[in-house]
């Protein structure tokens, strides 16, 4: 099976051809004028000439081999004539029909089934049912429904895989600043898949980026490691997931037979592995026409150049909303500005460069300083310009895109025309931009100014890999959770720091206990068969002396029996209490899709309201630990200290988050979930600690546990 016989053939044969206005009609029309070299073969036993080529009854009747097929007919007529491809030796084929696996009619369910189990057995690369098809401008290649109007125009760089056929219809109607190498409607993806695509087009080398429209993943651990391979060919992957409300969801699984993953984990996936995810066409558009150029920016540090005030502060105002990286400039550049251009305004980014009213003379001034400054890693000029625009003098947006272009020449910066609103450009300025080799010609600031700073996050250095030297521990996995006292005791071998504690069976050993931790103590009911402790009240906290400790037990003895299905109860466990410090969480969770996630945030009640939280996959990199507690805004704040509290220890959190990473990835055969919540980080030199732990260990069935 071979997905060149369908993206580069030799030869195509279409089912159900016609003279009239039909698919059928559009694919061999769409090959004429894109100067296909192969054999067409229209099939259809009711004419013997189709469009000035010699028509078959059947594929079988075909003297030549045939590369590709598109079948142009309906479910009904489907079944002989895919055996017939069968028998042919056919080595692709696209089904455009739907109603298979998506389908709740057995019937429907039973052909999609057929035509599946023969195209593996026959070896027929199928991209399909439920699609568009595939067009291939680069090897002038095409069974796509739609007619090839112009065949140069459509023709780039962009390799487009999308499980919907409208967003083929929709990125591949605007082809004004890039074009595609391939455009694959997936579809249902019966046999090939998103990742079979993905892995033809990163060894292709009319491919320089690869945009994907997902609804699911078929085979994340593949998707995983073609994601590694694409940026280690220098080829960035943008990526829009939908699915991510509950309704989307229940959408995609009725409509493609796919299940959506949970797109916090999808999101943080894709940020380890080096793609660049978008929310919108939109921003996967800009980020498309950033590409461009083949410059990618070193840093997020951006320089904006405006001849205008109101421009400069409209920026500002966006900027700041928007999280964008706009250095000031520099005292030593400014007075280099001013010298030519006159006072500037403001802290010098965004530039207003208009200064004594001759930008012939100061924007090419501007842009050189700003093009040698080691202080932005790229440089957009504001311009607003529109093909056909009716006022002004249309000739001198030409000569800003030519100061653009020289500045680009002279530097070694991506260098961008930008427009304030999105959709807003001149073609005639992109082509000036492309000769020069800069960035390109963006549109709408928030857009724009996104889609650079994704593509300088996608150019950062791969964070290096970490060596896990932990051996896997023998976890009983018979067990419904793994009990705070257990799962500390794991951890804490592992290089976790935990609370100094006991296990009491009786009020006895707790009282002889008592006076061994010198404080106050916490005193909470250890069992396997209590997942949540607290929803119960079996915690009672700030103990002081052997009264309030009996009066706890009692207390805590009391309420066990309240809790439904008799938990078998290990003991109660009695640890010192930790005054102070940040509460914060770390937890591992298995992910149906992506395996083992570590997430982090804001501990104790609050990761349920605030949300802020950062992912990664495991295994962690090095540096990934740092990078998650500065990602929570929250958490981030707090453990730096405010309002007078001294900062907390930061560089000890970062190493437990490694050591808990490490143990779950060194047991992940055997584990599903692991929550550490609270961990109290102290003040900076004195660590922190892990108050309260839980393990849940993975298993096939299992009850589930009291909550």
């Amino acid at each position: 099976m071979t997905i060149d016989a369908l993206l580069n053939a030799r030869s195509i044969a279409i089912v159900g051809a016609s003279e009239r206005p039909s698919a059928g009609r559009n694919i061999i029309v769409s090959l004429q004028r894109m100067g296909f070299p192969g054999a067409i073969y229209p099939i259809n036993p009711k004419r013997d000439v189709i469009l000035g080529y010699q028509a078959f009854p059947r594929l079988t009747d075909v003297p030549g081999h045939i590369d590709t097929v598109a079948f142009c007919l309906g479910n009904a007529h489907l079944p002989t004539a895919f055996q017939d491809a069968a028998e042919k030796g056919v080595g692709a084929a696209a089904i455009y029909a739907g109603g298979f696996s998506e389908s709740s009619d057995p019937e429907a369910q039973k052909l999609g089934a057929f035509i599946t189990g023969l195209s593996n057995e026959a070896g027929i690369a199928l991209c399909g049912p439920n699609c568009m098809g595939a067009l291939s401008p680069s090897t002038r290649t095409s069974t796509y429904l739609h007619e090839v109007l112009d065949p140069a125009g459509v023709n780039g760089n962009v390799g487009l895989i999308s499980q919907s056929g409208a967003i083929c219809i929709a990125l591949a109607s605007d082809c004004r600043r890039f074009g595609f190498s391939h455009i694959v409607s997936s579809g249902n993806e019966a046999v090939l898949t998103t990742c079979d695509f993905m892995d033809y087009m990163i060894a292709d080398p009319e491919t320089r980026t690869i945009a994907l429209f997902l609804e699911s993943v078929r085979d994340p651990d593949r998707f995983v490691a073609l994601l590694d391979r694409a940026a280690d060919a220098g080829k960035p992957v943008v990526a829009l997931k939908v699915g991510k409300s509950a309704r989307a969801k229940h959408s995609i699984t009725t409509h493609t037979g796919g299940l959506a993953g949970e797109s916090r984990v999808f999101s943080a996936v894709l940020a380890a592995h080096r793609a660049i995810e978008v929310e919108t066409l939109g921003a996967m558009t800009e980020v498309l026409a950033a590409v461009q150029g083949g410059r990618y920016p070193a840093g997020s540090r951006l320089a904006v150049m405006t001849g205008s005030g109101g421009q400069a502060e409209l920026v500002l105002d966006i900027a700041e909303q928007a999280g964008f990286d706009l250095p000031a400039l520099a005292p030593t550049e400014r007075e280099e500005v001013e010298s030519v251009v006159g006072r500037i305004t403001g802290d010098g980014n965004p530039l207003d460069a208009w200064g004594s009213g001759d930008p012939n003379t100061n924007y090419p001034h501007a842009l050189r300083v700003l093009g040698r400054s080691p202080h932005y890693d790229a440089v957009a000029l504001l311009c607003d310009g529109m093909d056909g625009h009716p006022l002004d003098e249309p000739a001198e947006d030409l000569v800003y895109a030519h100061m653009v272009a020289d500045a680009a020449r002279a530097s070694d910066k991506p260098f961008f025309l930008l427009s304030t609103r999105a959709g807003v450009f001149r073609r005639d300025q992109e082509a000036i931009m492309r000769a020069a080799g800069a960035g390109g010609v963006l549109s709408g600031i928030v857009e724009g100014l996104g889609a650079v700073r994704k593509l300088a996050h996608w150019a950062r250095p791969p964070l290096p890999e970490r060596h896990v030297s932990l051996k896997a521990t023998a976890i009983a996995t018979d067990r419904a959770t793994i009990n705070e006292r257990d799962a500390k005791v794991l951890l804490a071998e592992a290089g976790v720091s935990v609370t100094r504690e006991c296990l009491a069976r009786s009020l006895d050993e707790a009282t002889a206990a008592f006076a061994k931790f010198g404080g106050a103590v916490v005193l909470k009911v250890a069992s396997d068969d209590i997942a949540h402790k607290s929803e119960y009240g079996l915690v009672a906290l700030n103990i002081r002396d052997e009264a309030e400790l009996r009066a706890a037990w009692a207390r805590l003895e009391d309420r066990l029996k309240a809790v439904p299905g008799q938990p078998v109860v290990q003991g109660m466990l009695m640890q010192e209490m930790v005054p102070g410090g940040v509460e914060v969480f770390a937890g591992v969770n298995r992910d149906p899709e992506f395996g083992l996630v570590l997430a982090f945030g804001l501990g104790g009640t609050l990761v349920e309201v605030l949300r802020d939280i950062s992912l990664r996959p495991l295994p962690l990199r090095q540096g990934d630990a740092e990078a998650m507690i500065a990602e929570t805004s929250v958490a981030a704040q707090v453990l730096n200290g405010v309002r007078g509290a001294p900062p907390a220890d930061i560089e000890a959190l970062a190493a437990n988050i490694y050591a808990l990473a490490d143990f779950a990835w060194a047991n992940r055969d055997s584990i599903d979930e692991i929550d550490v919540n609270p961990i109290k980080v102290l003040e900076r030199g004195r660590g922190c600690v892990a108050v309260d732990a839980l393990i849940i260990p993975r298993r096939s069935t299992s009850t589930q546990p009291a909550h």
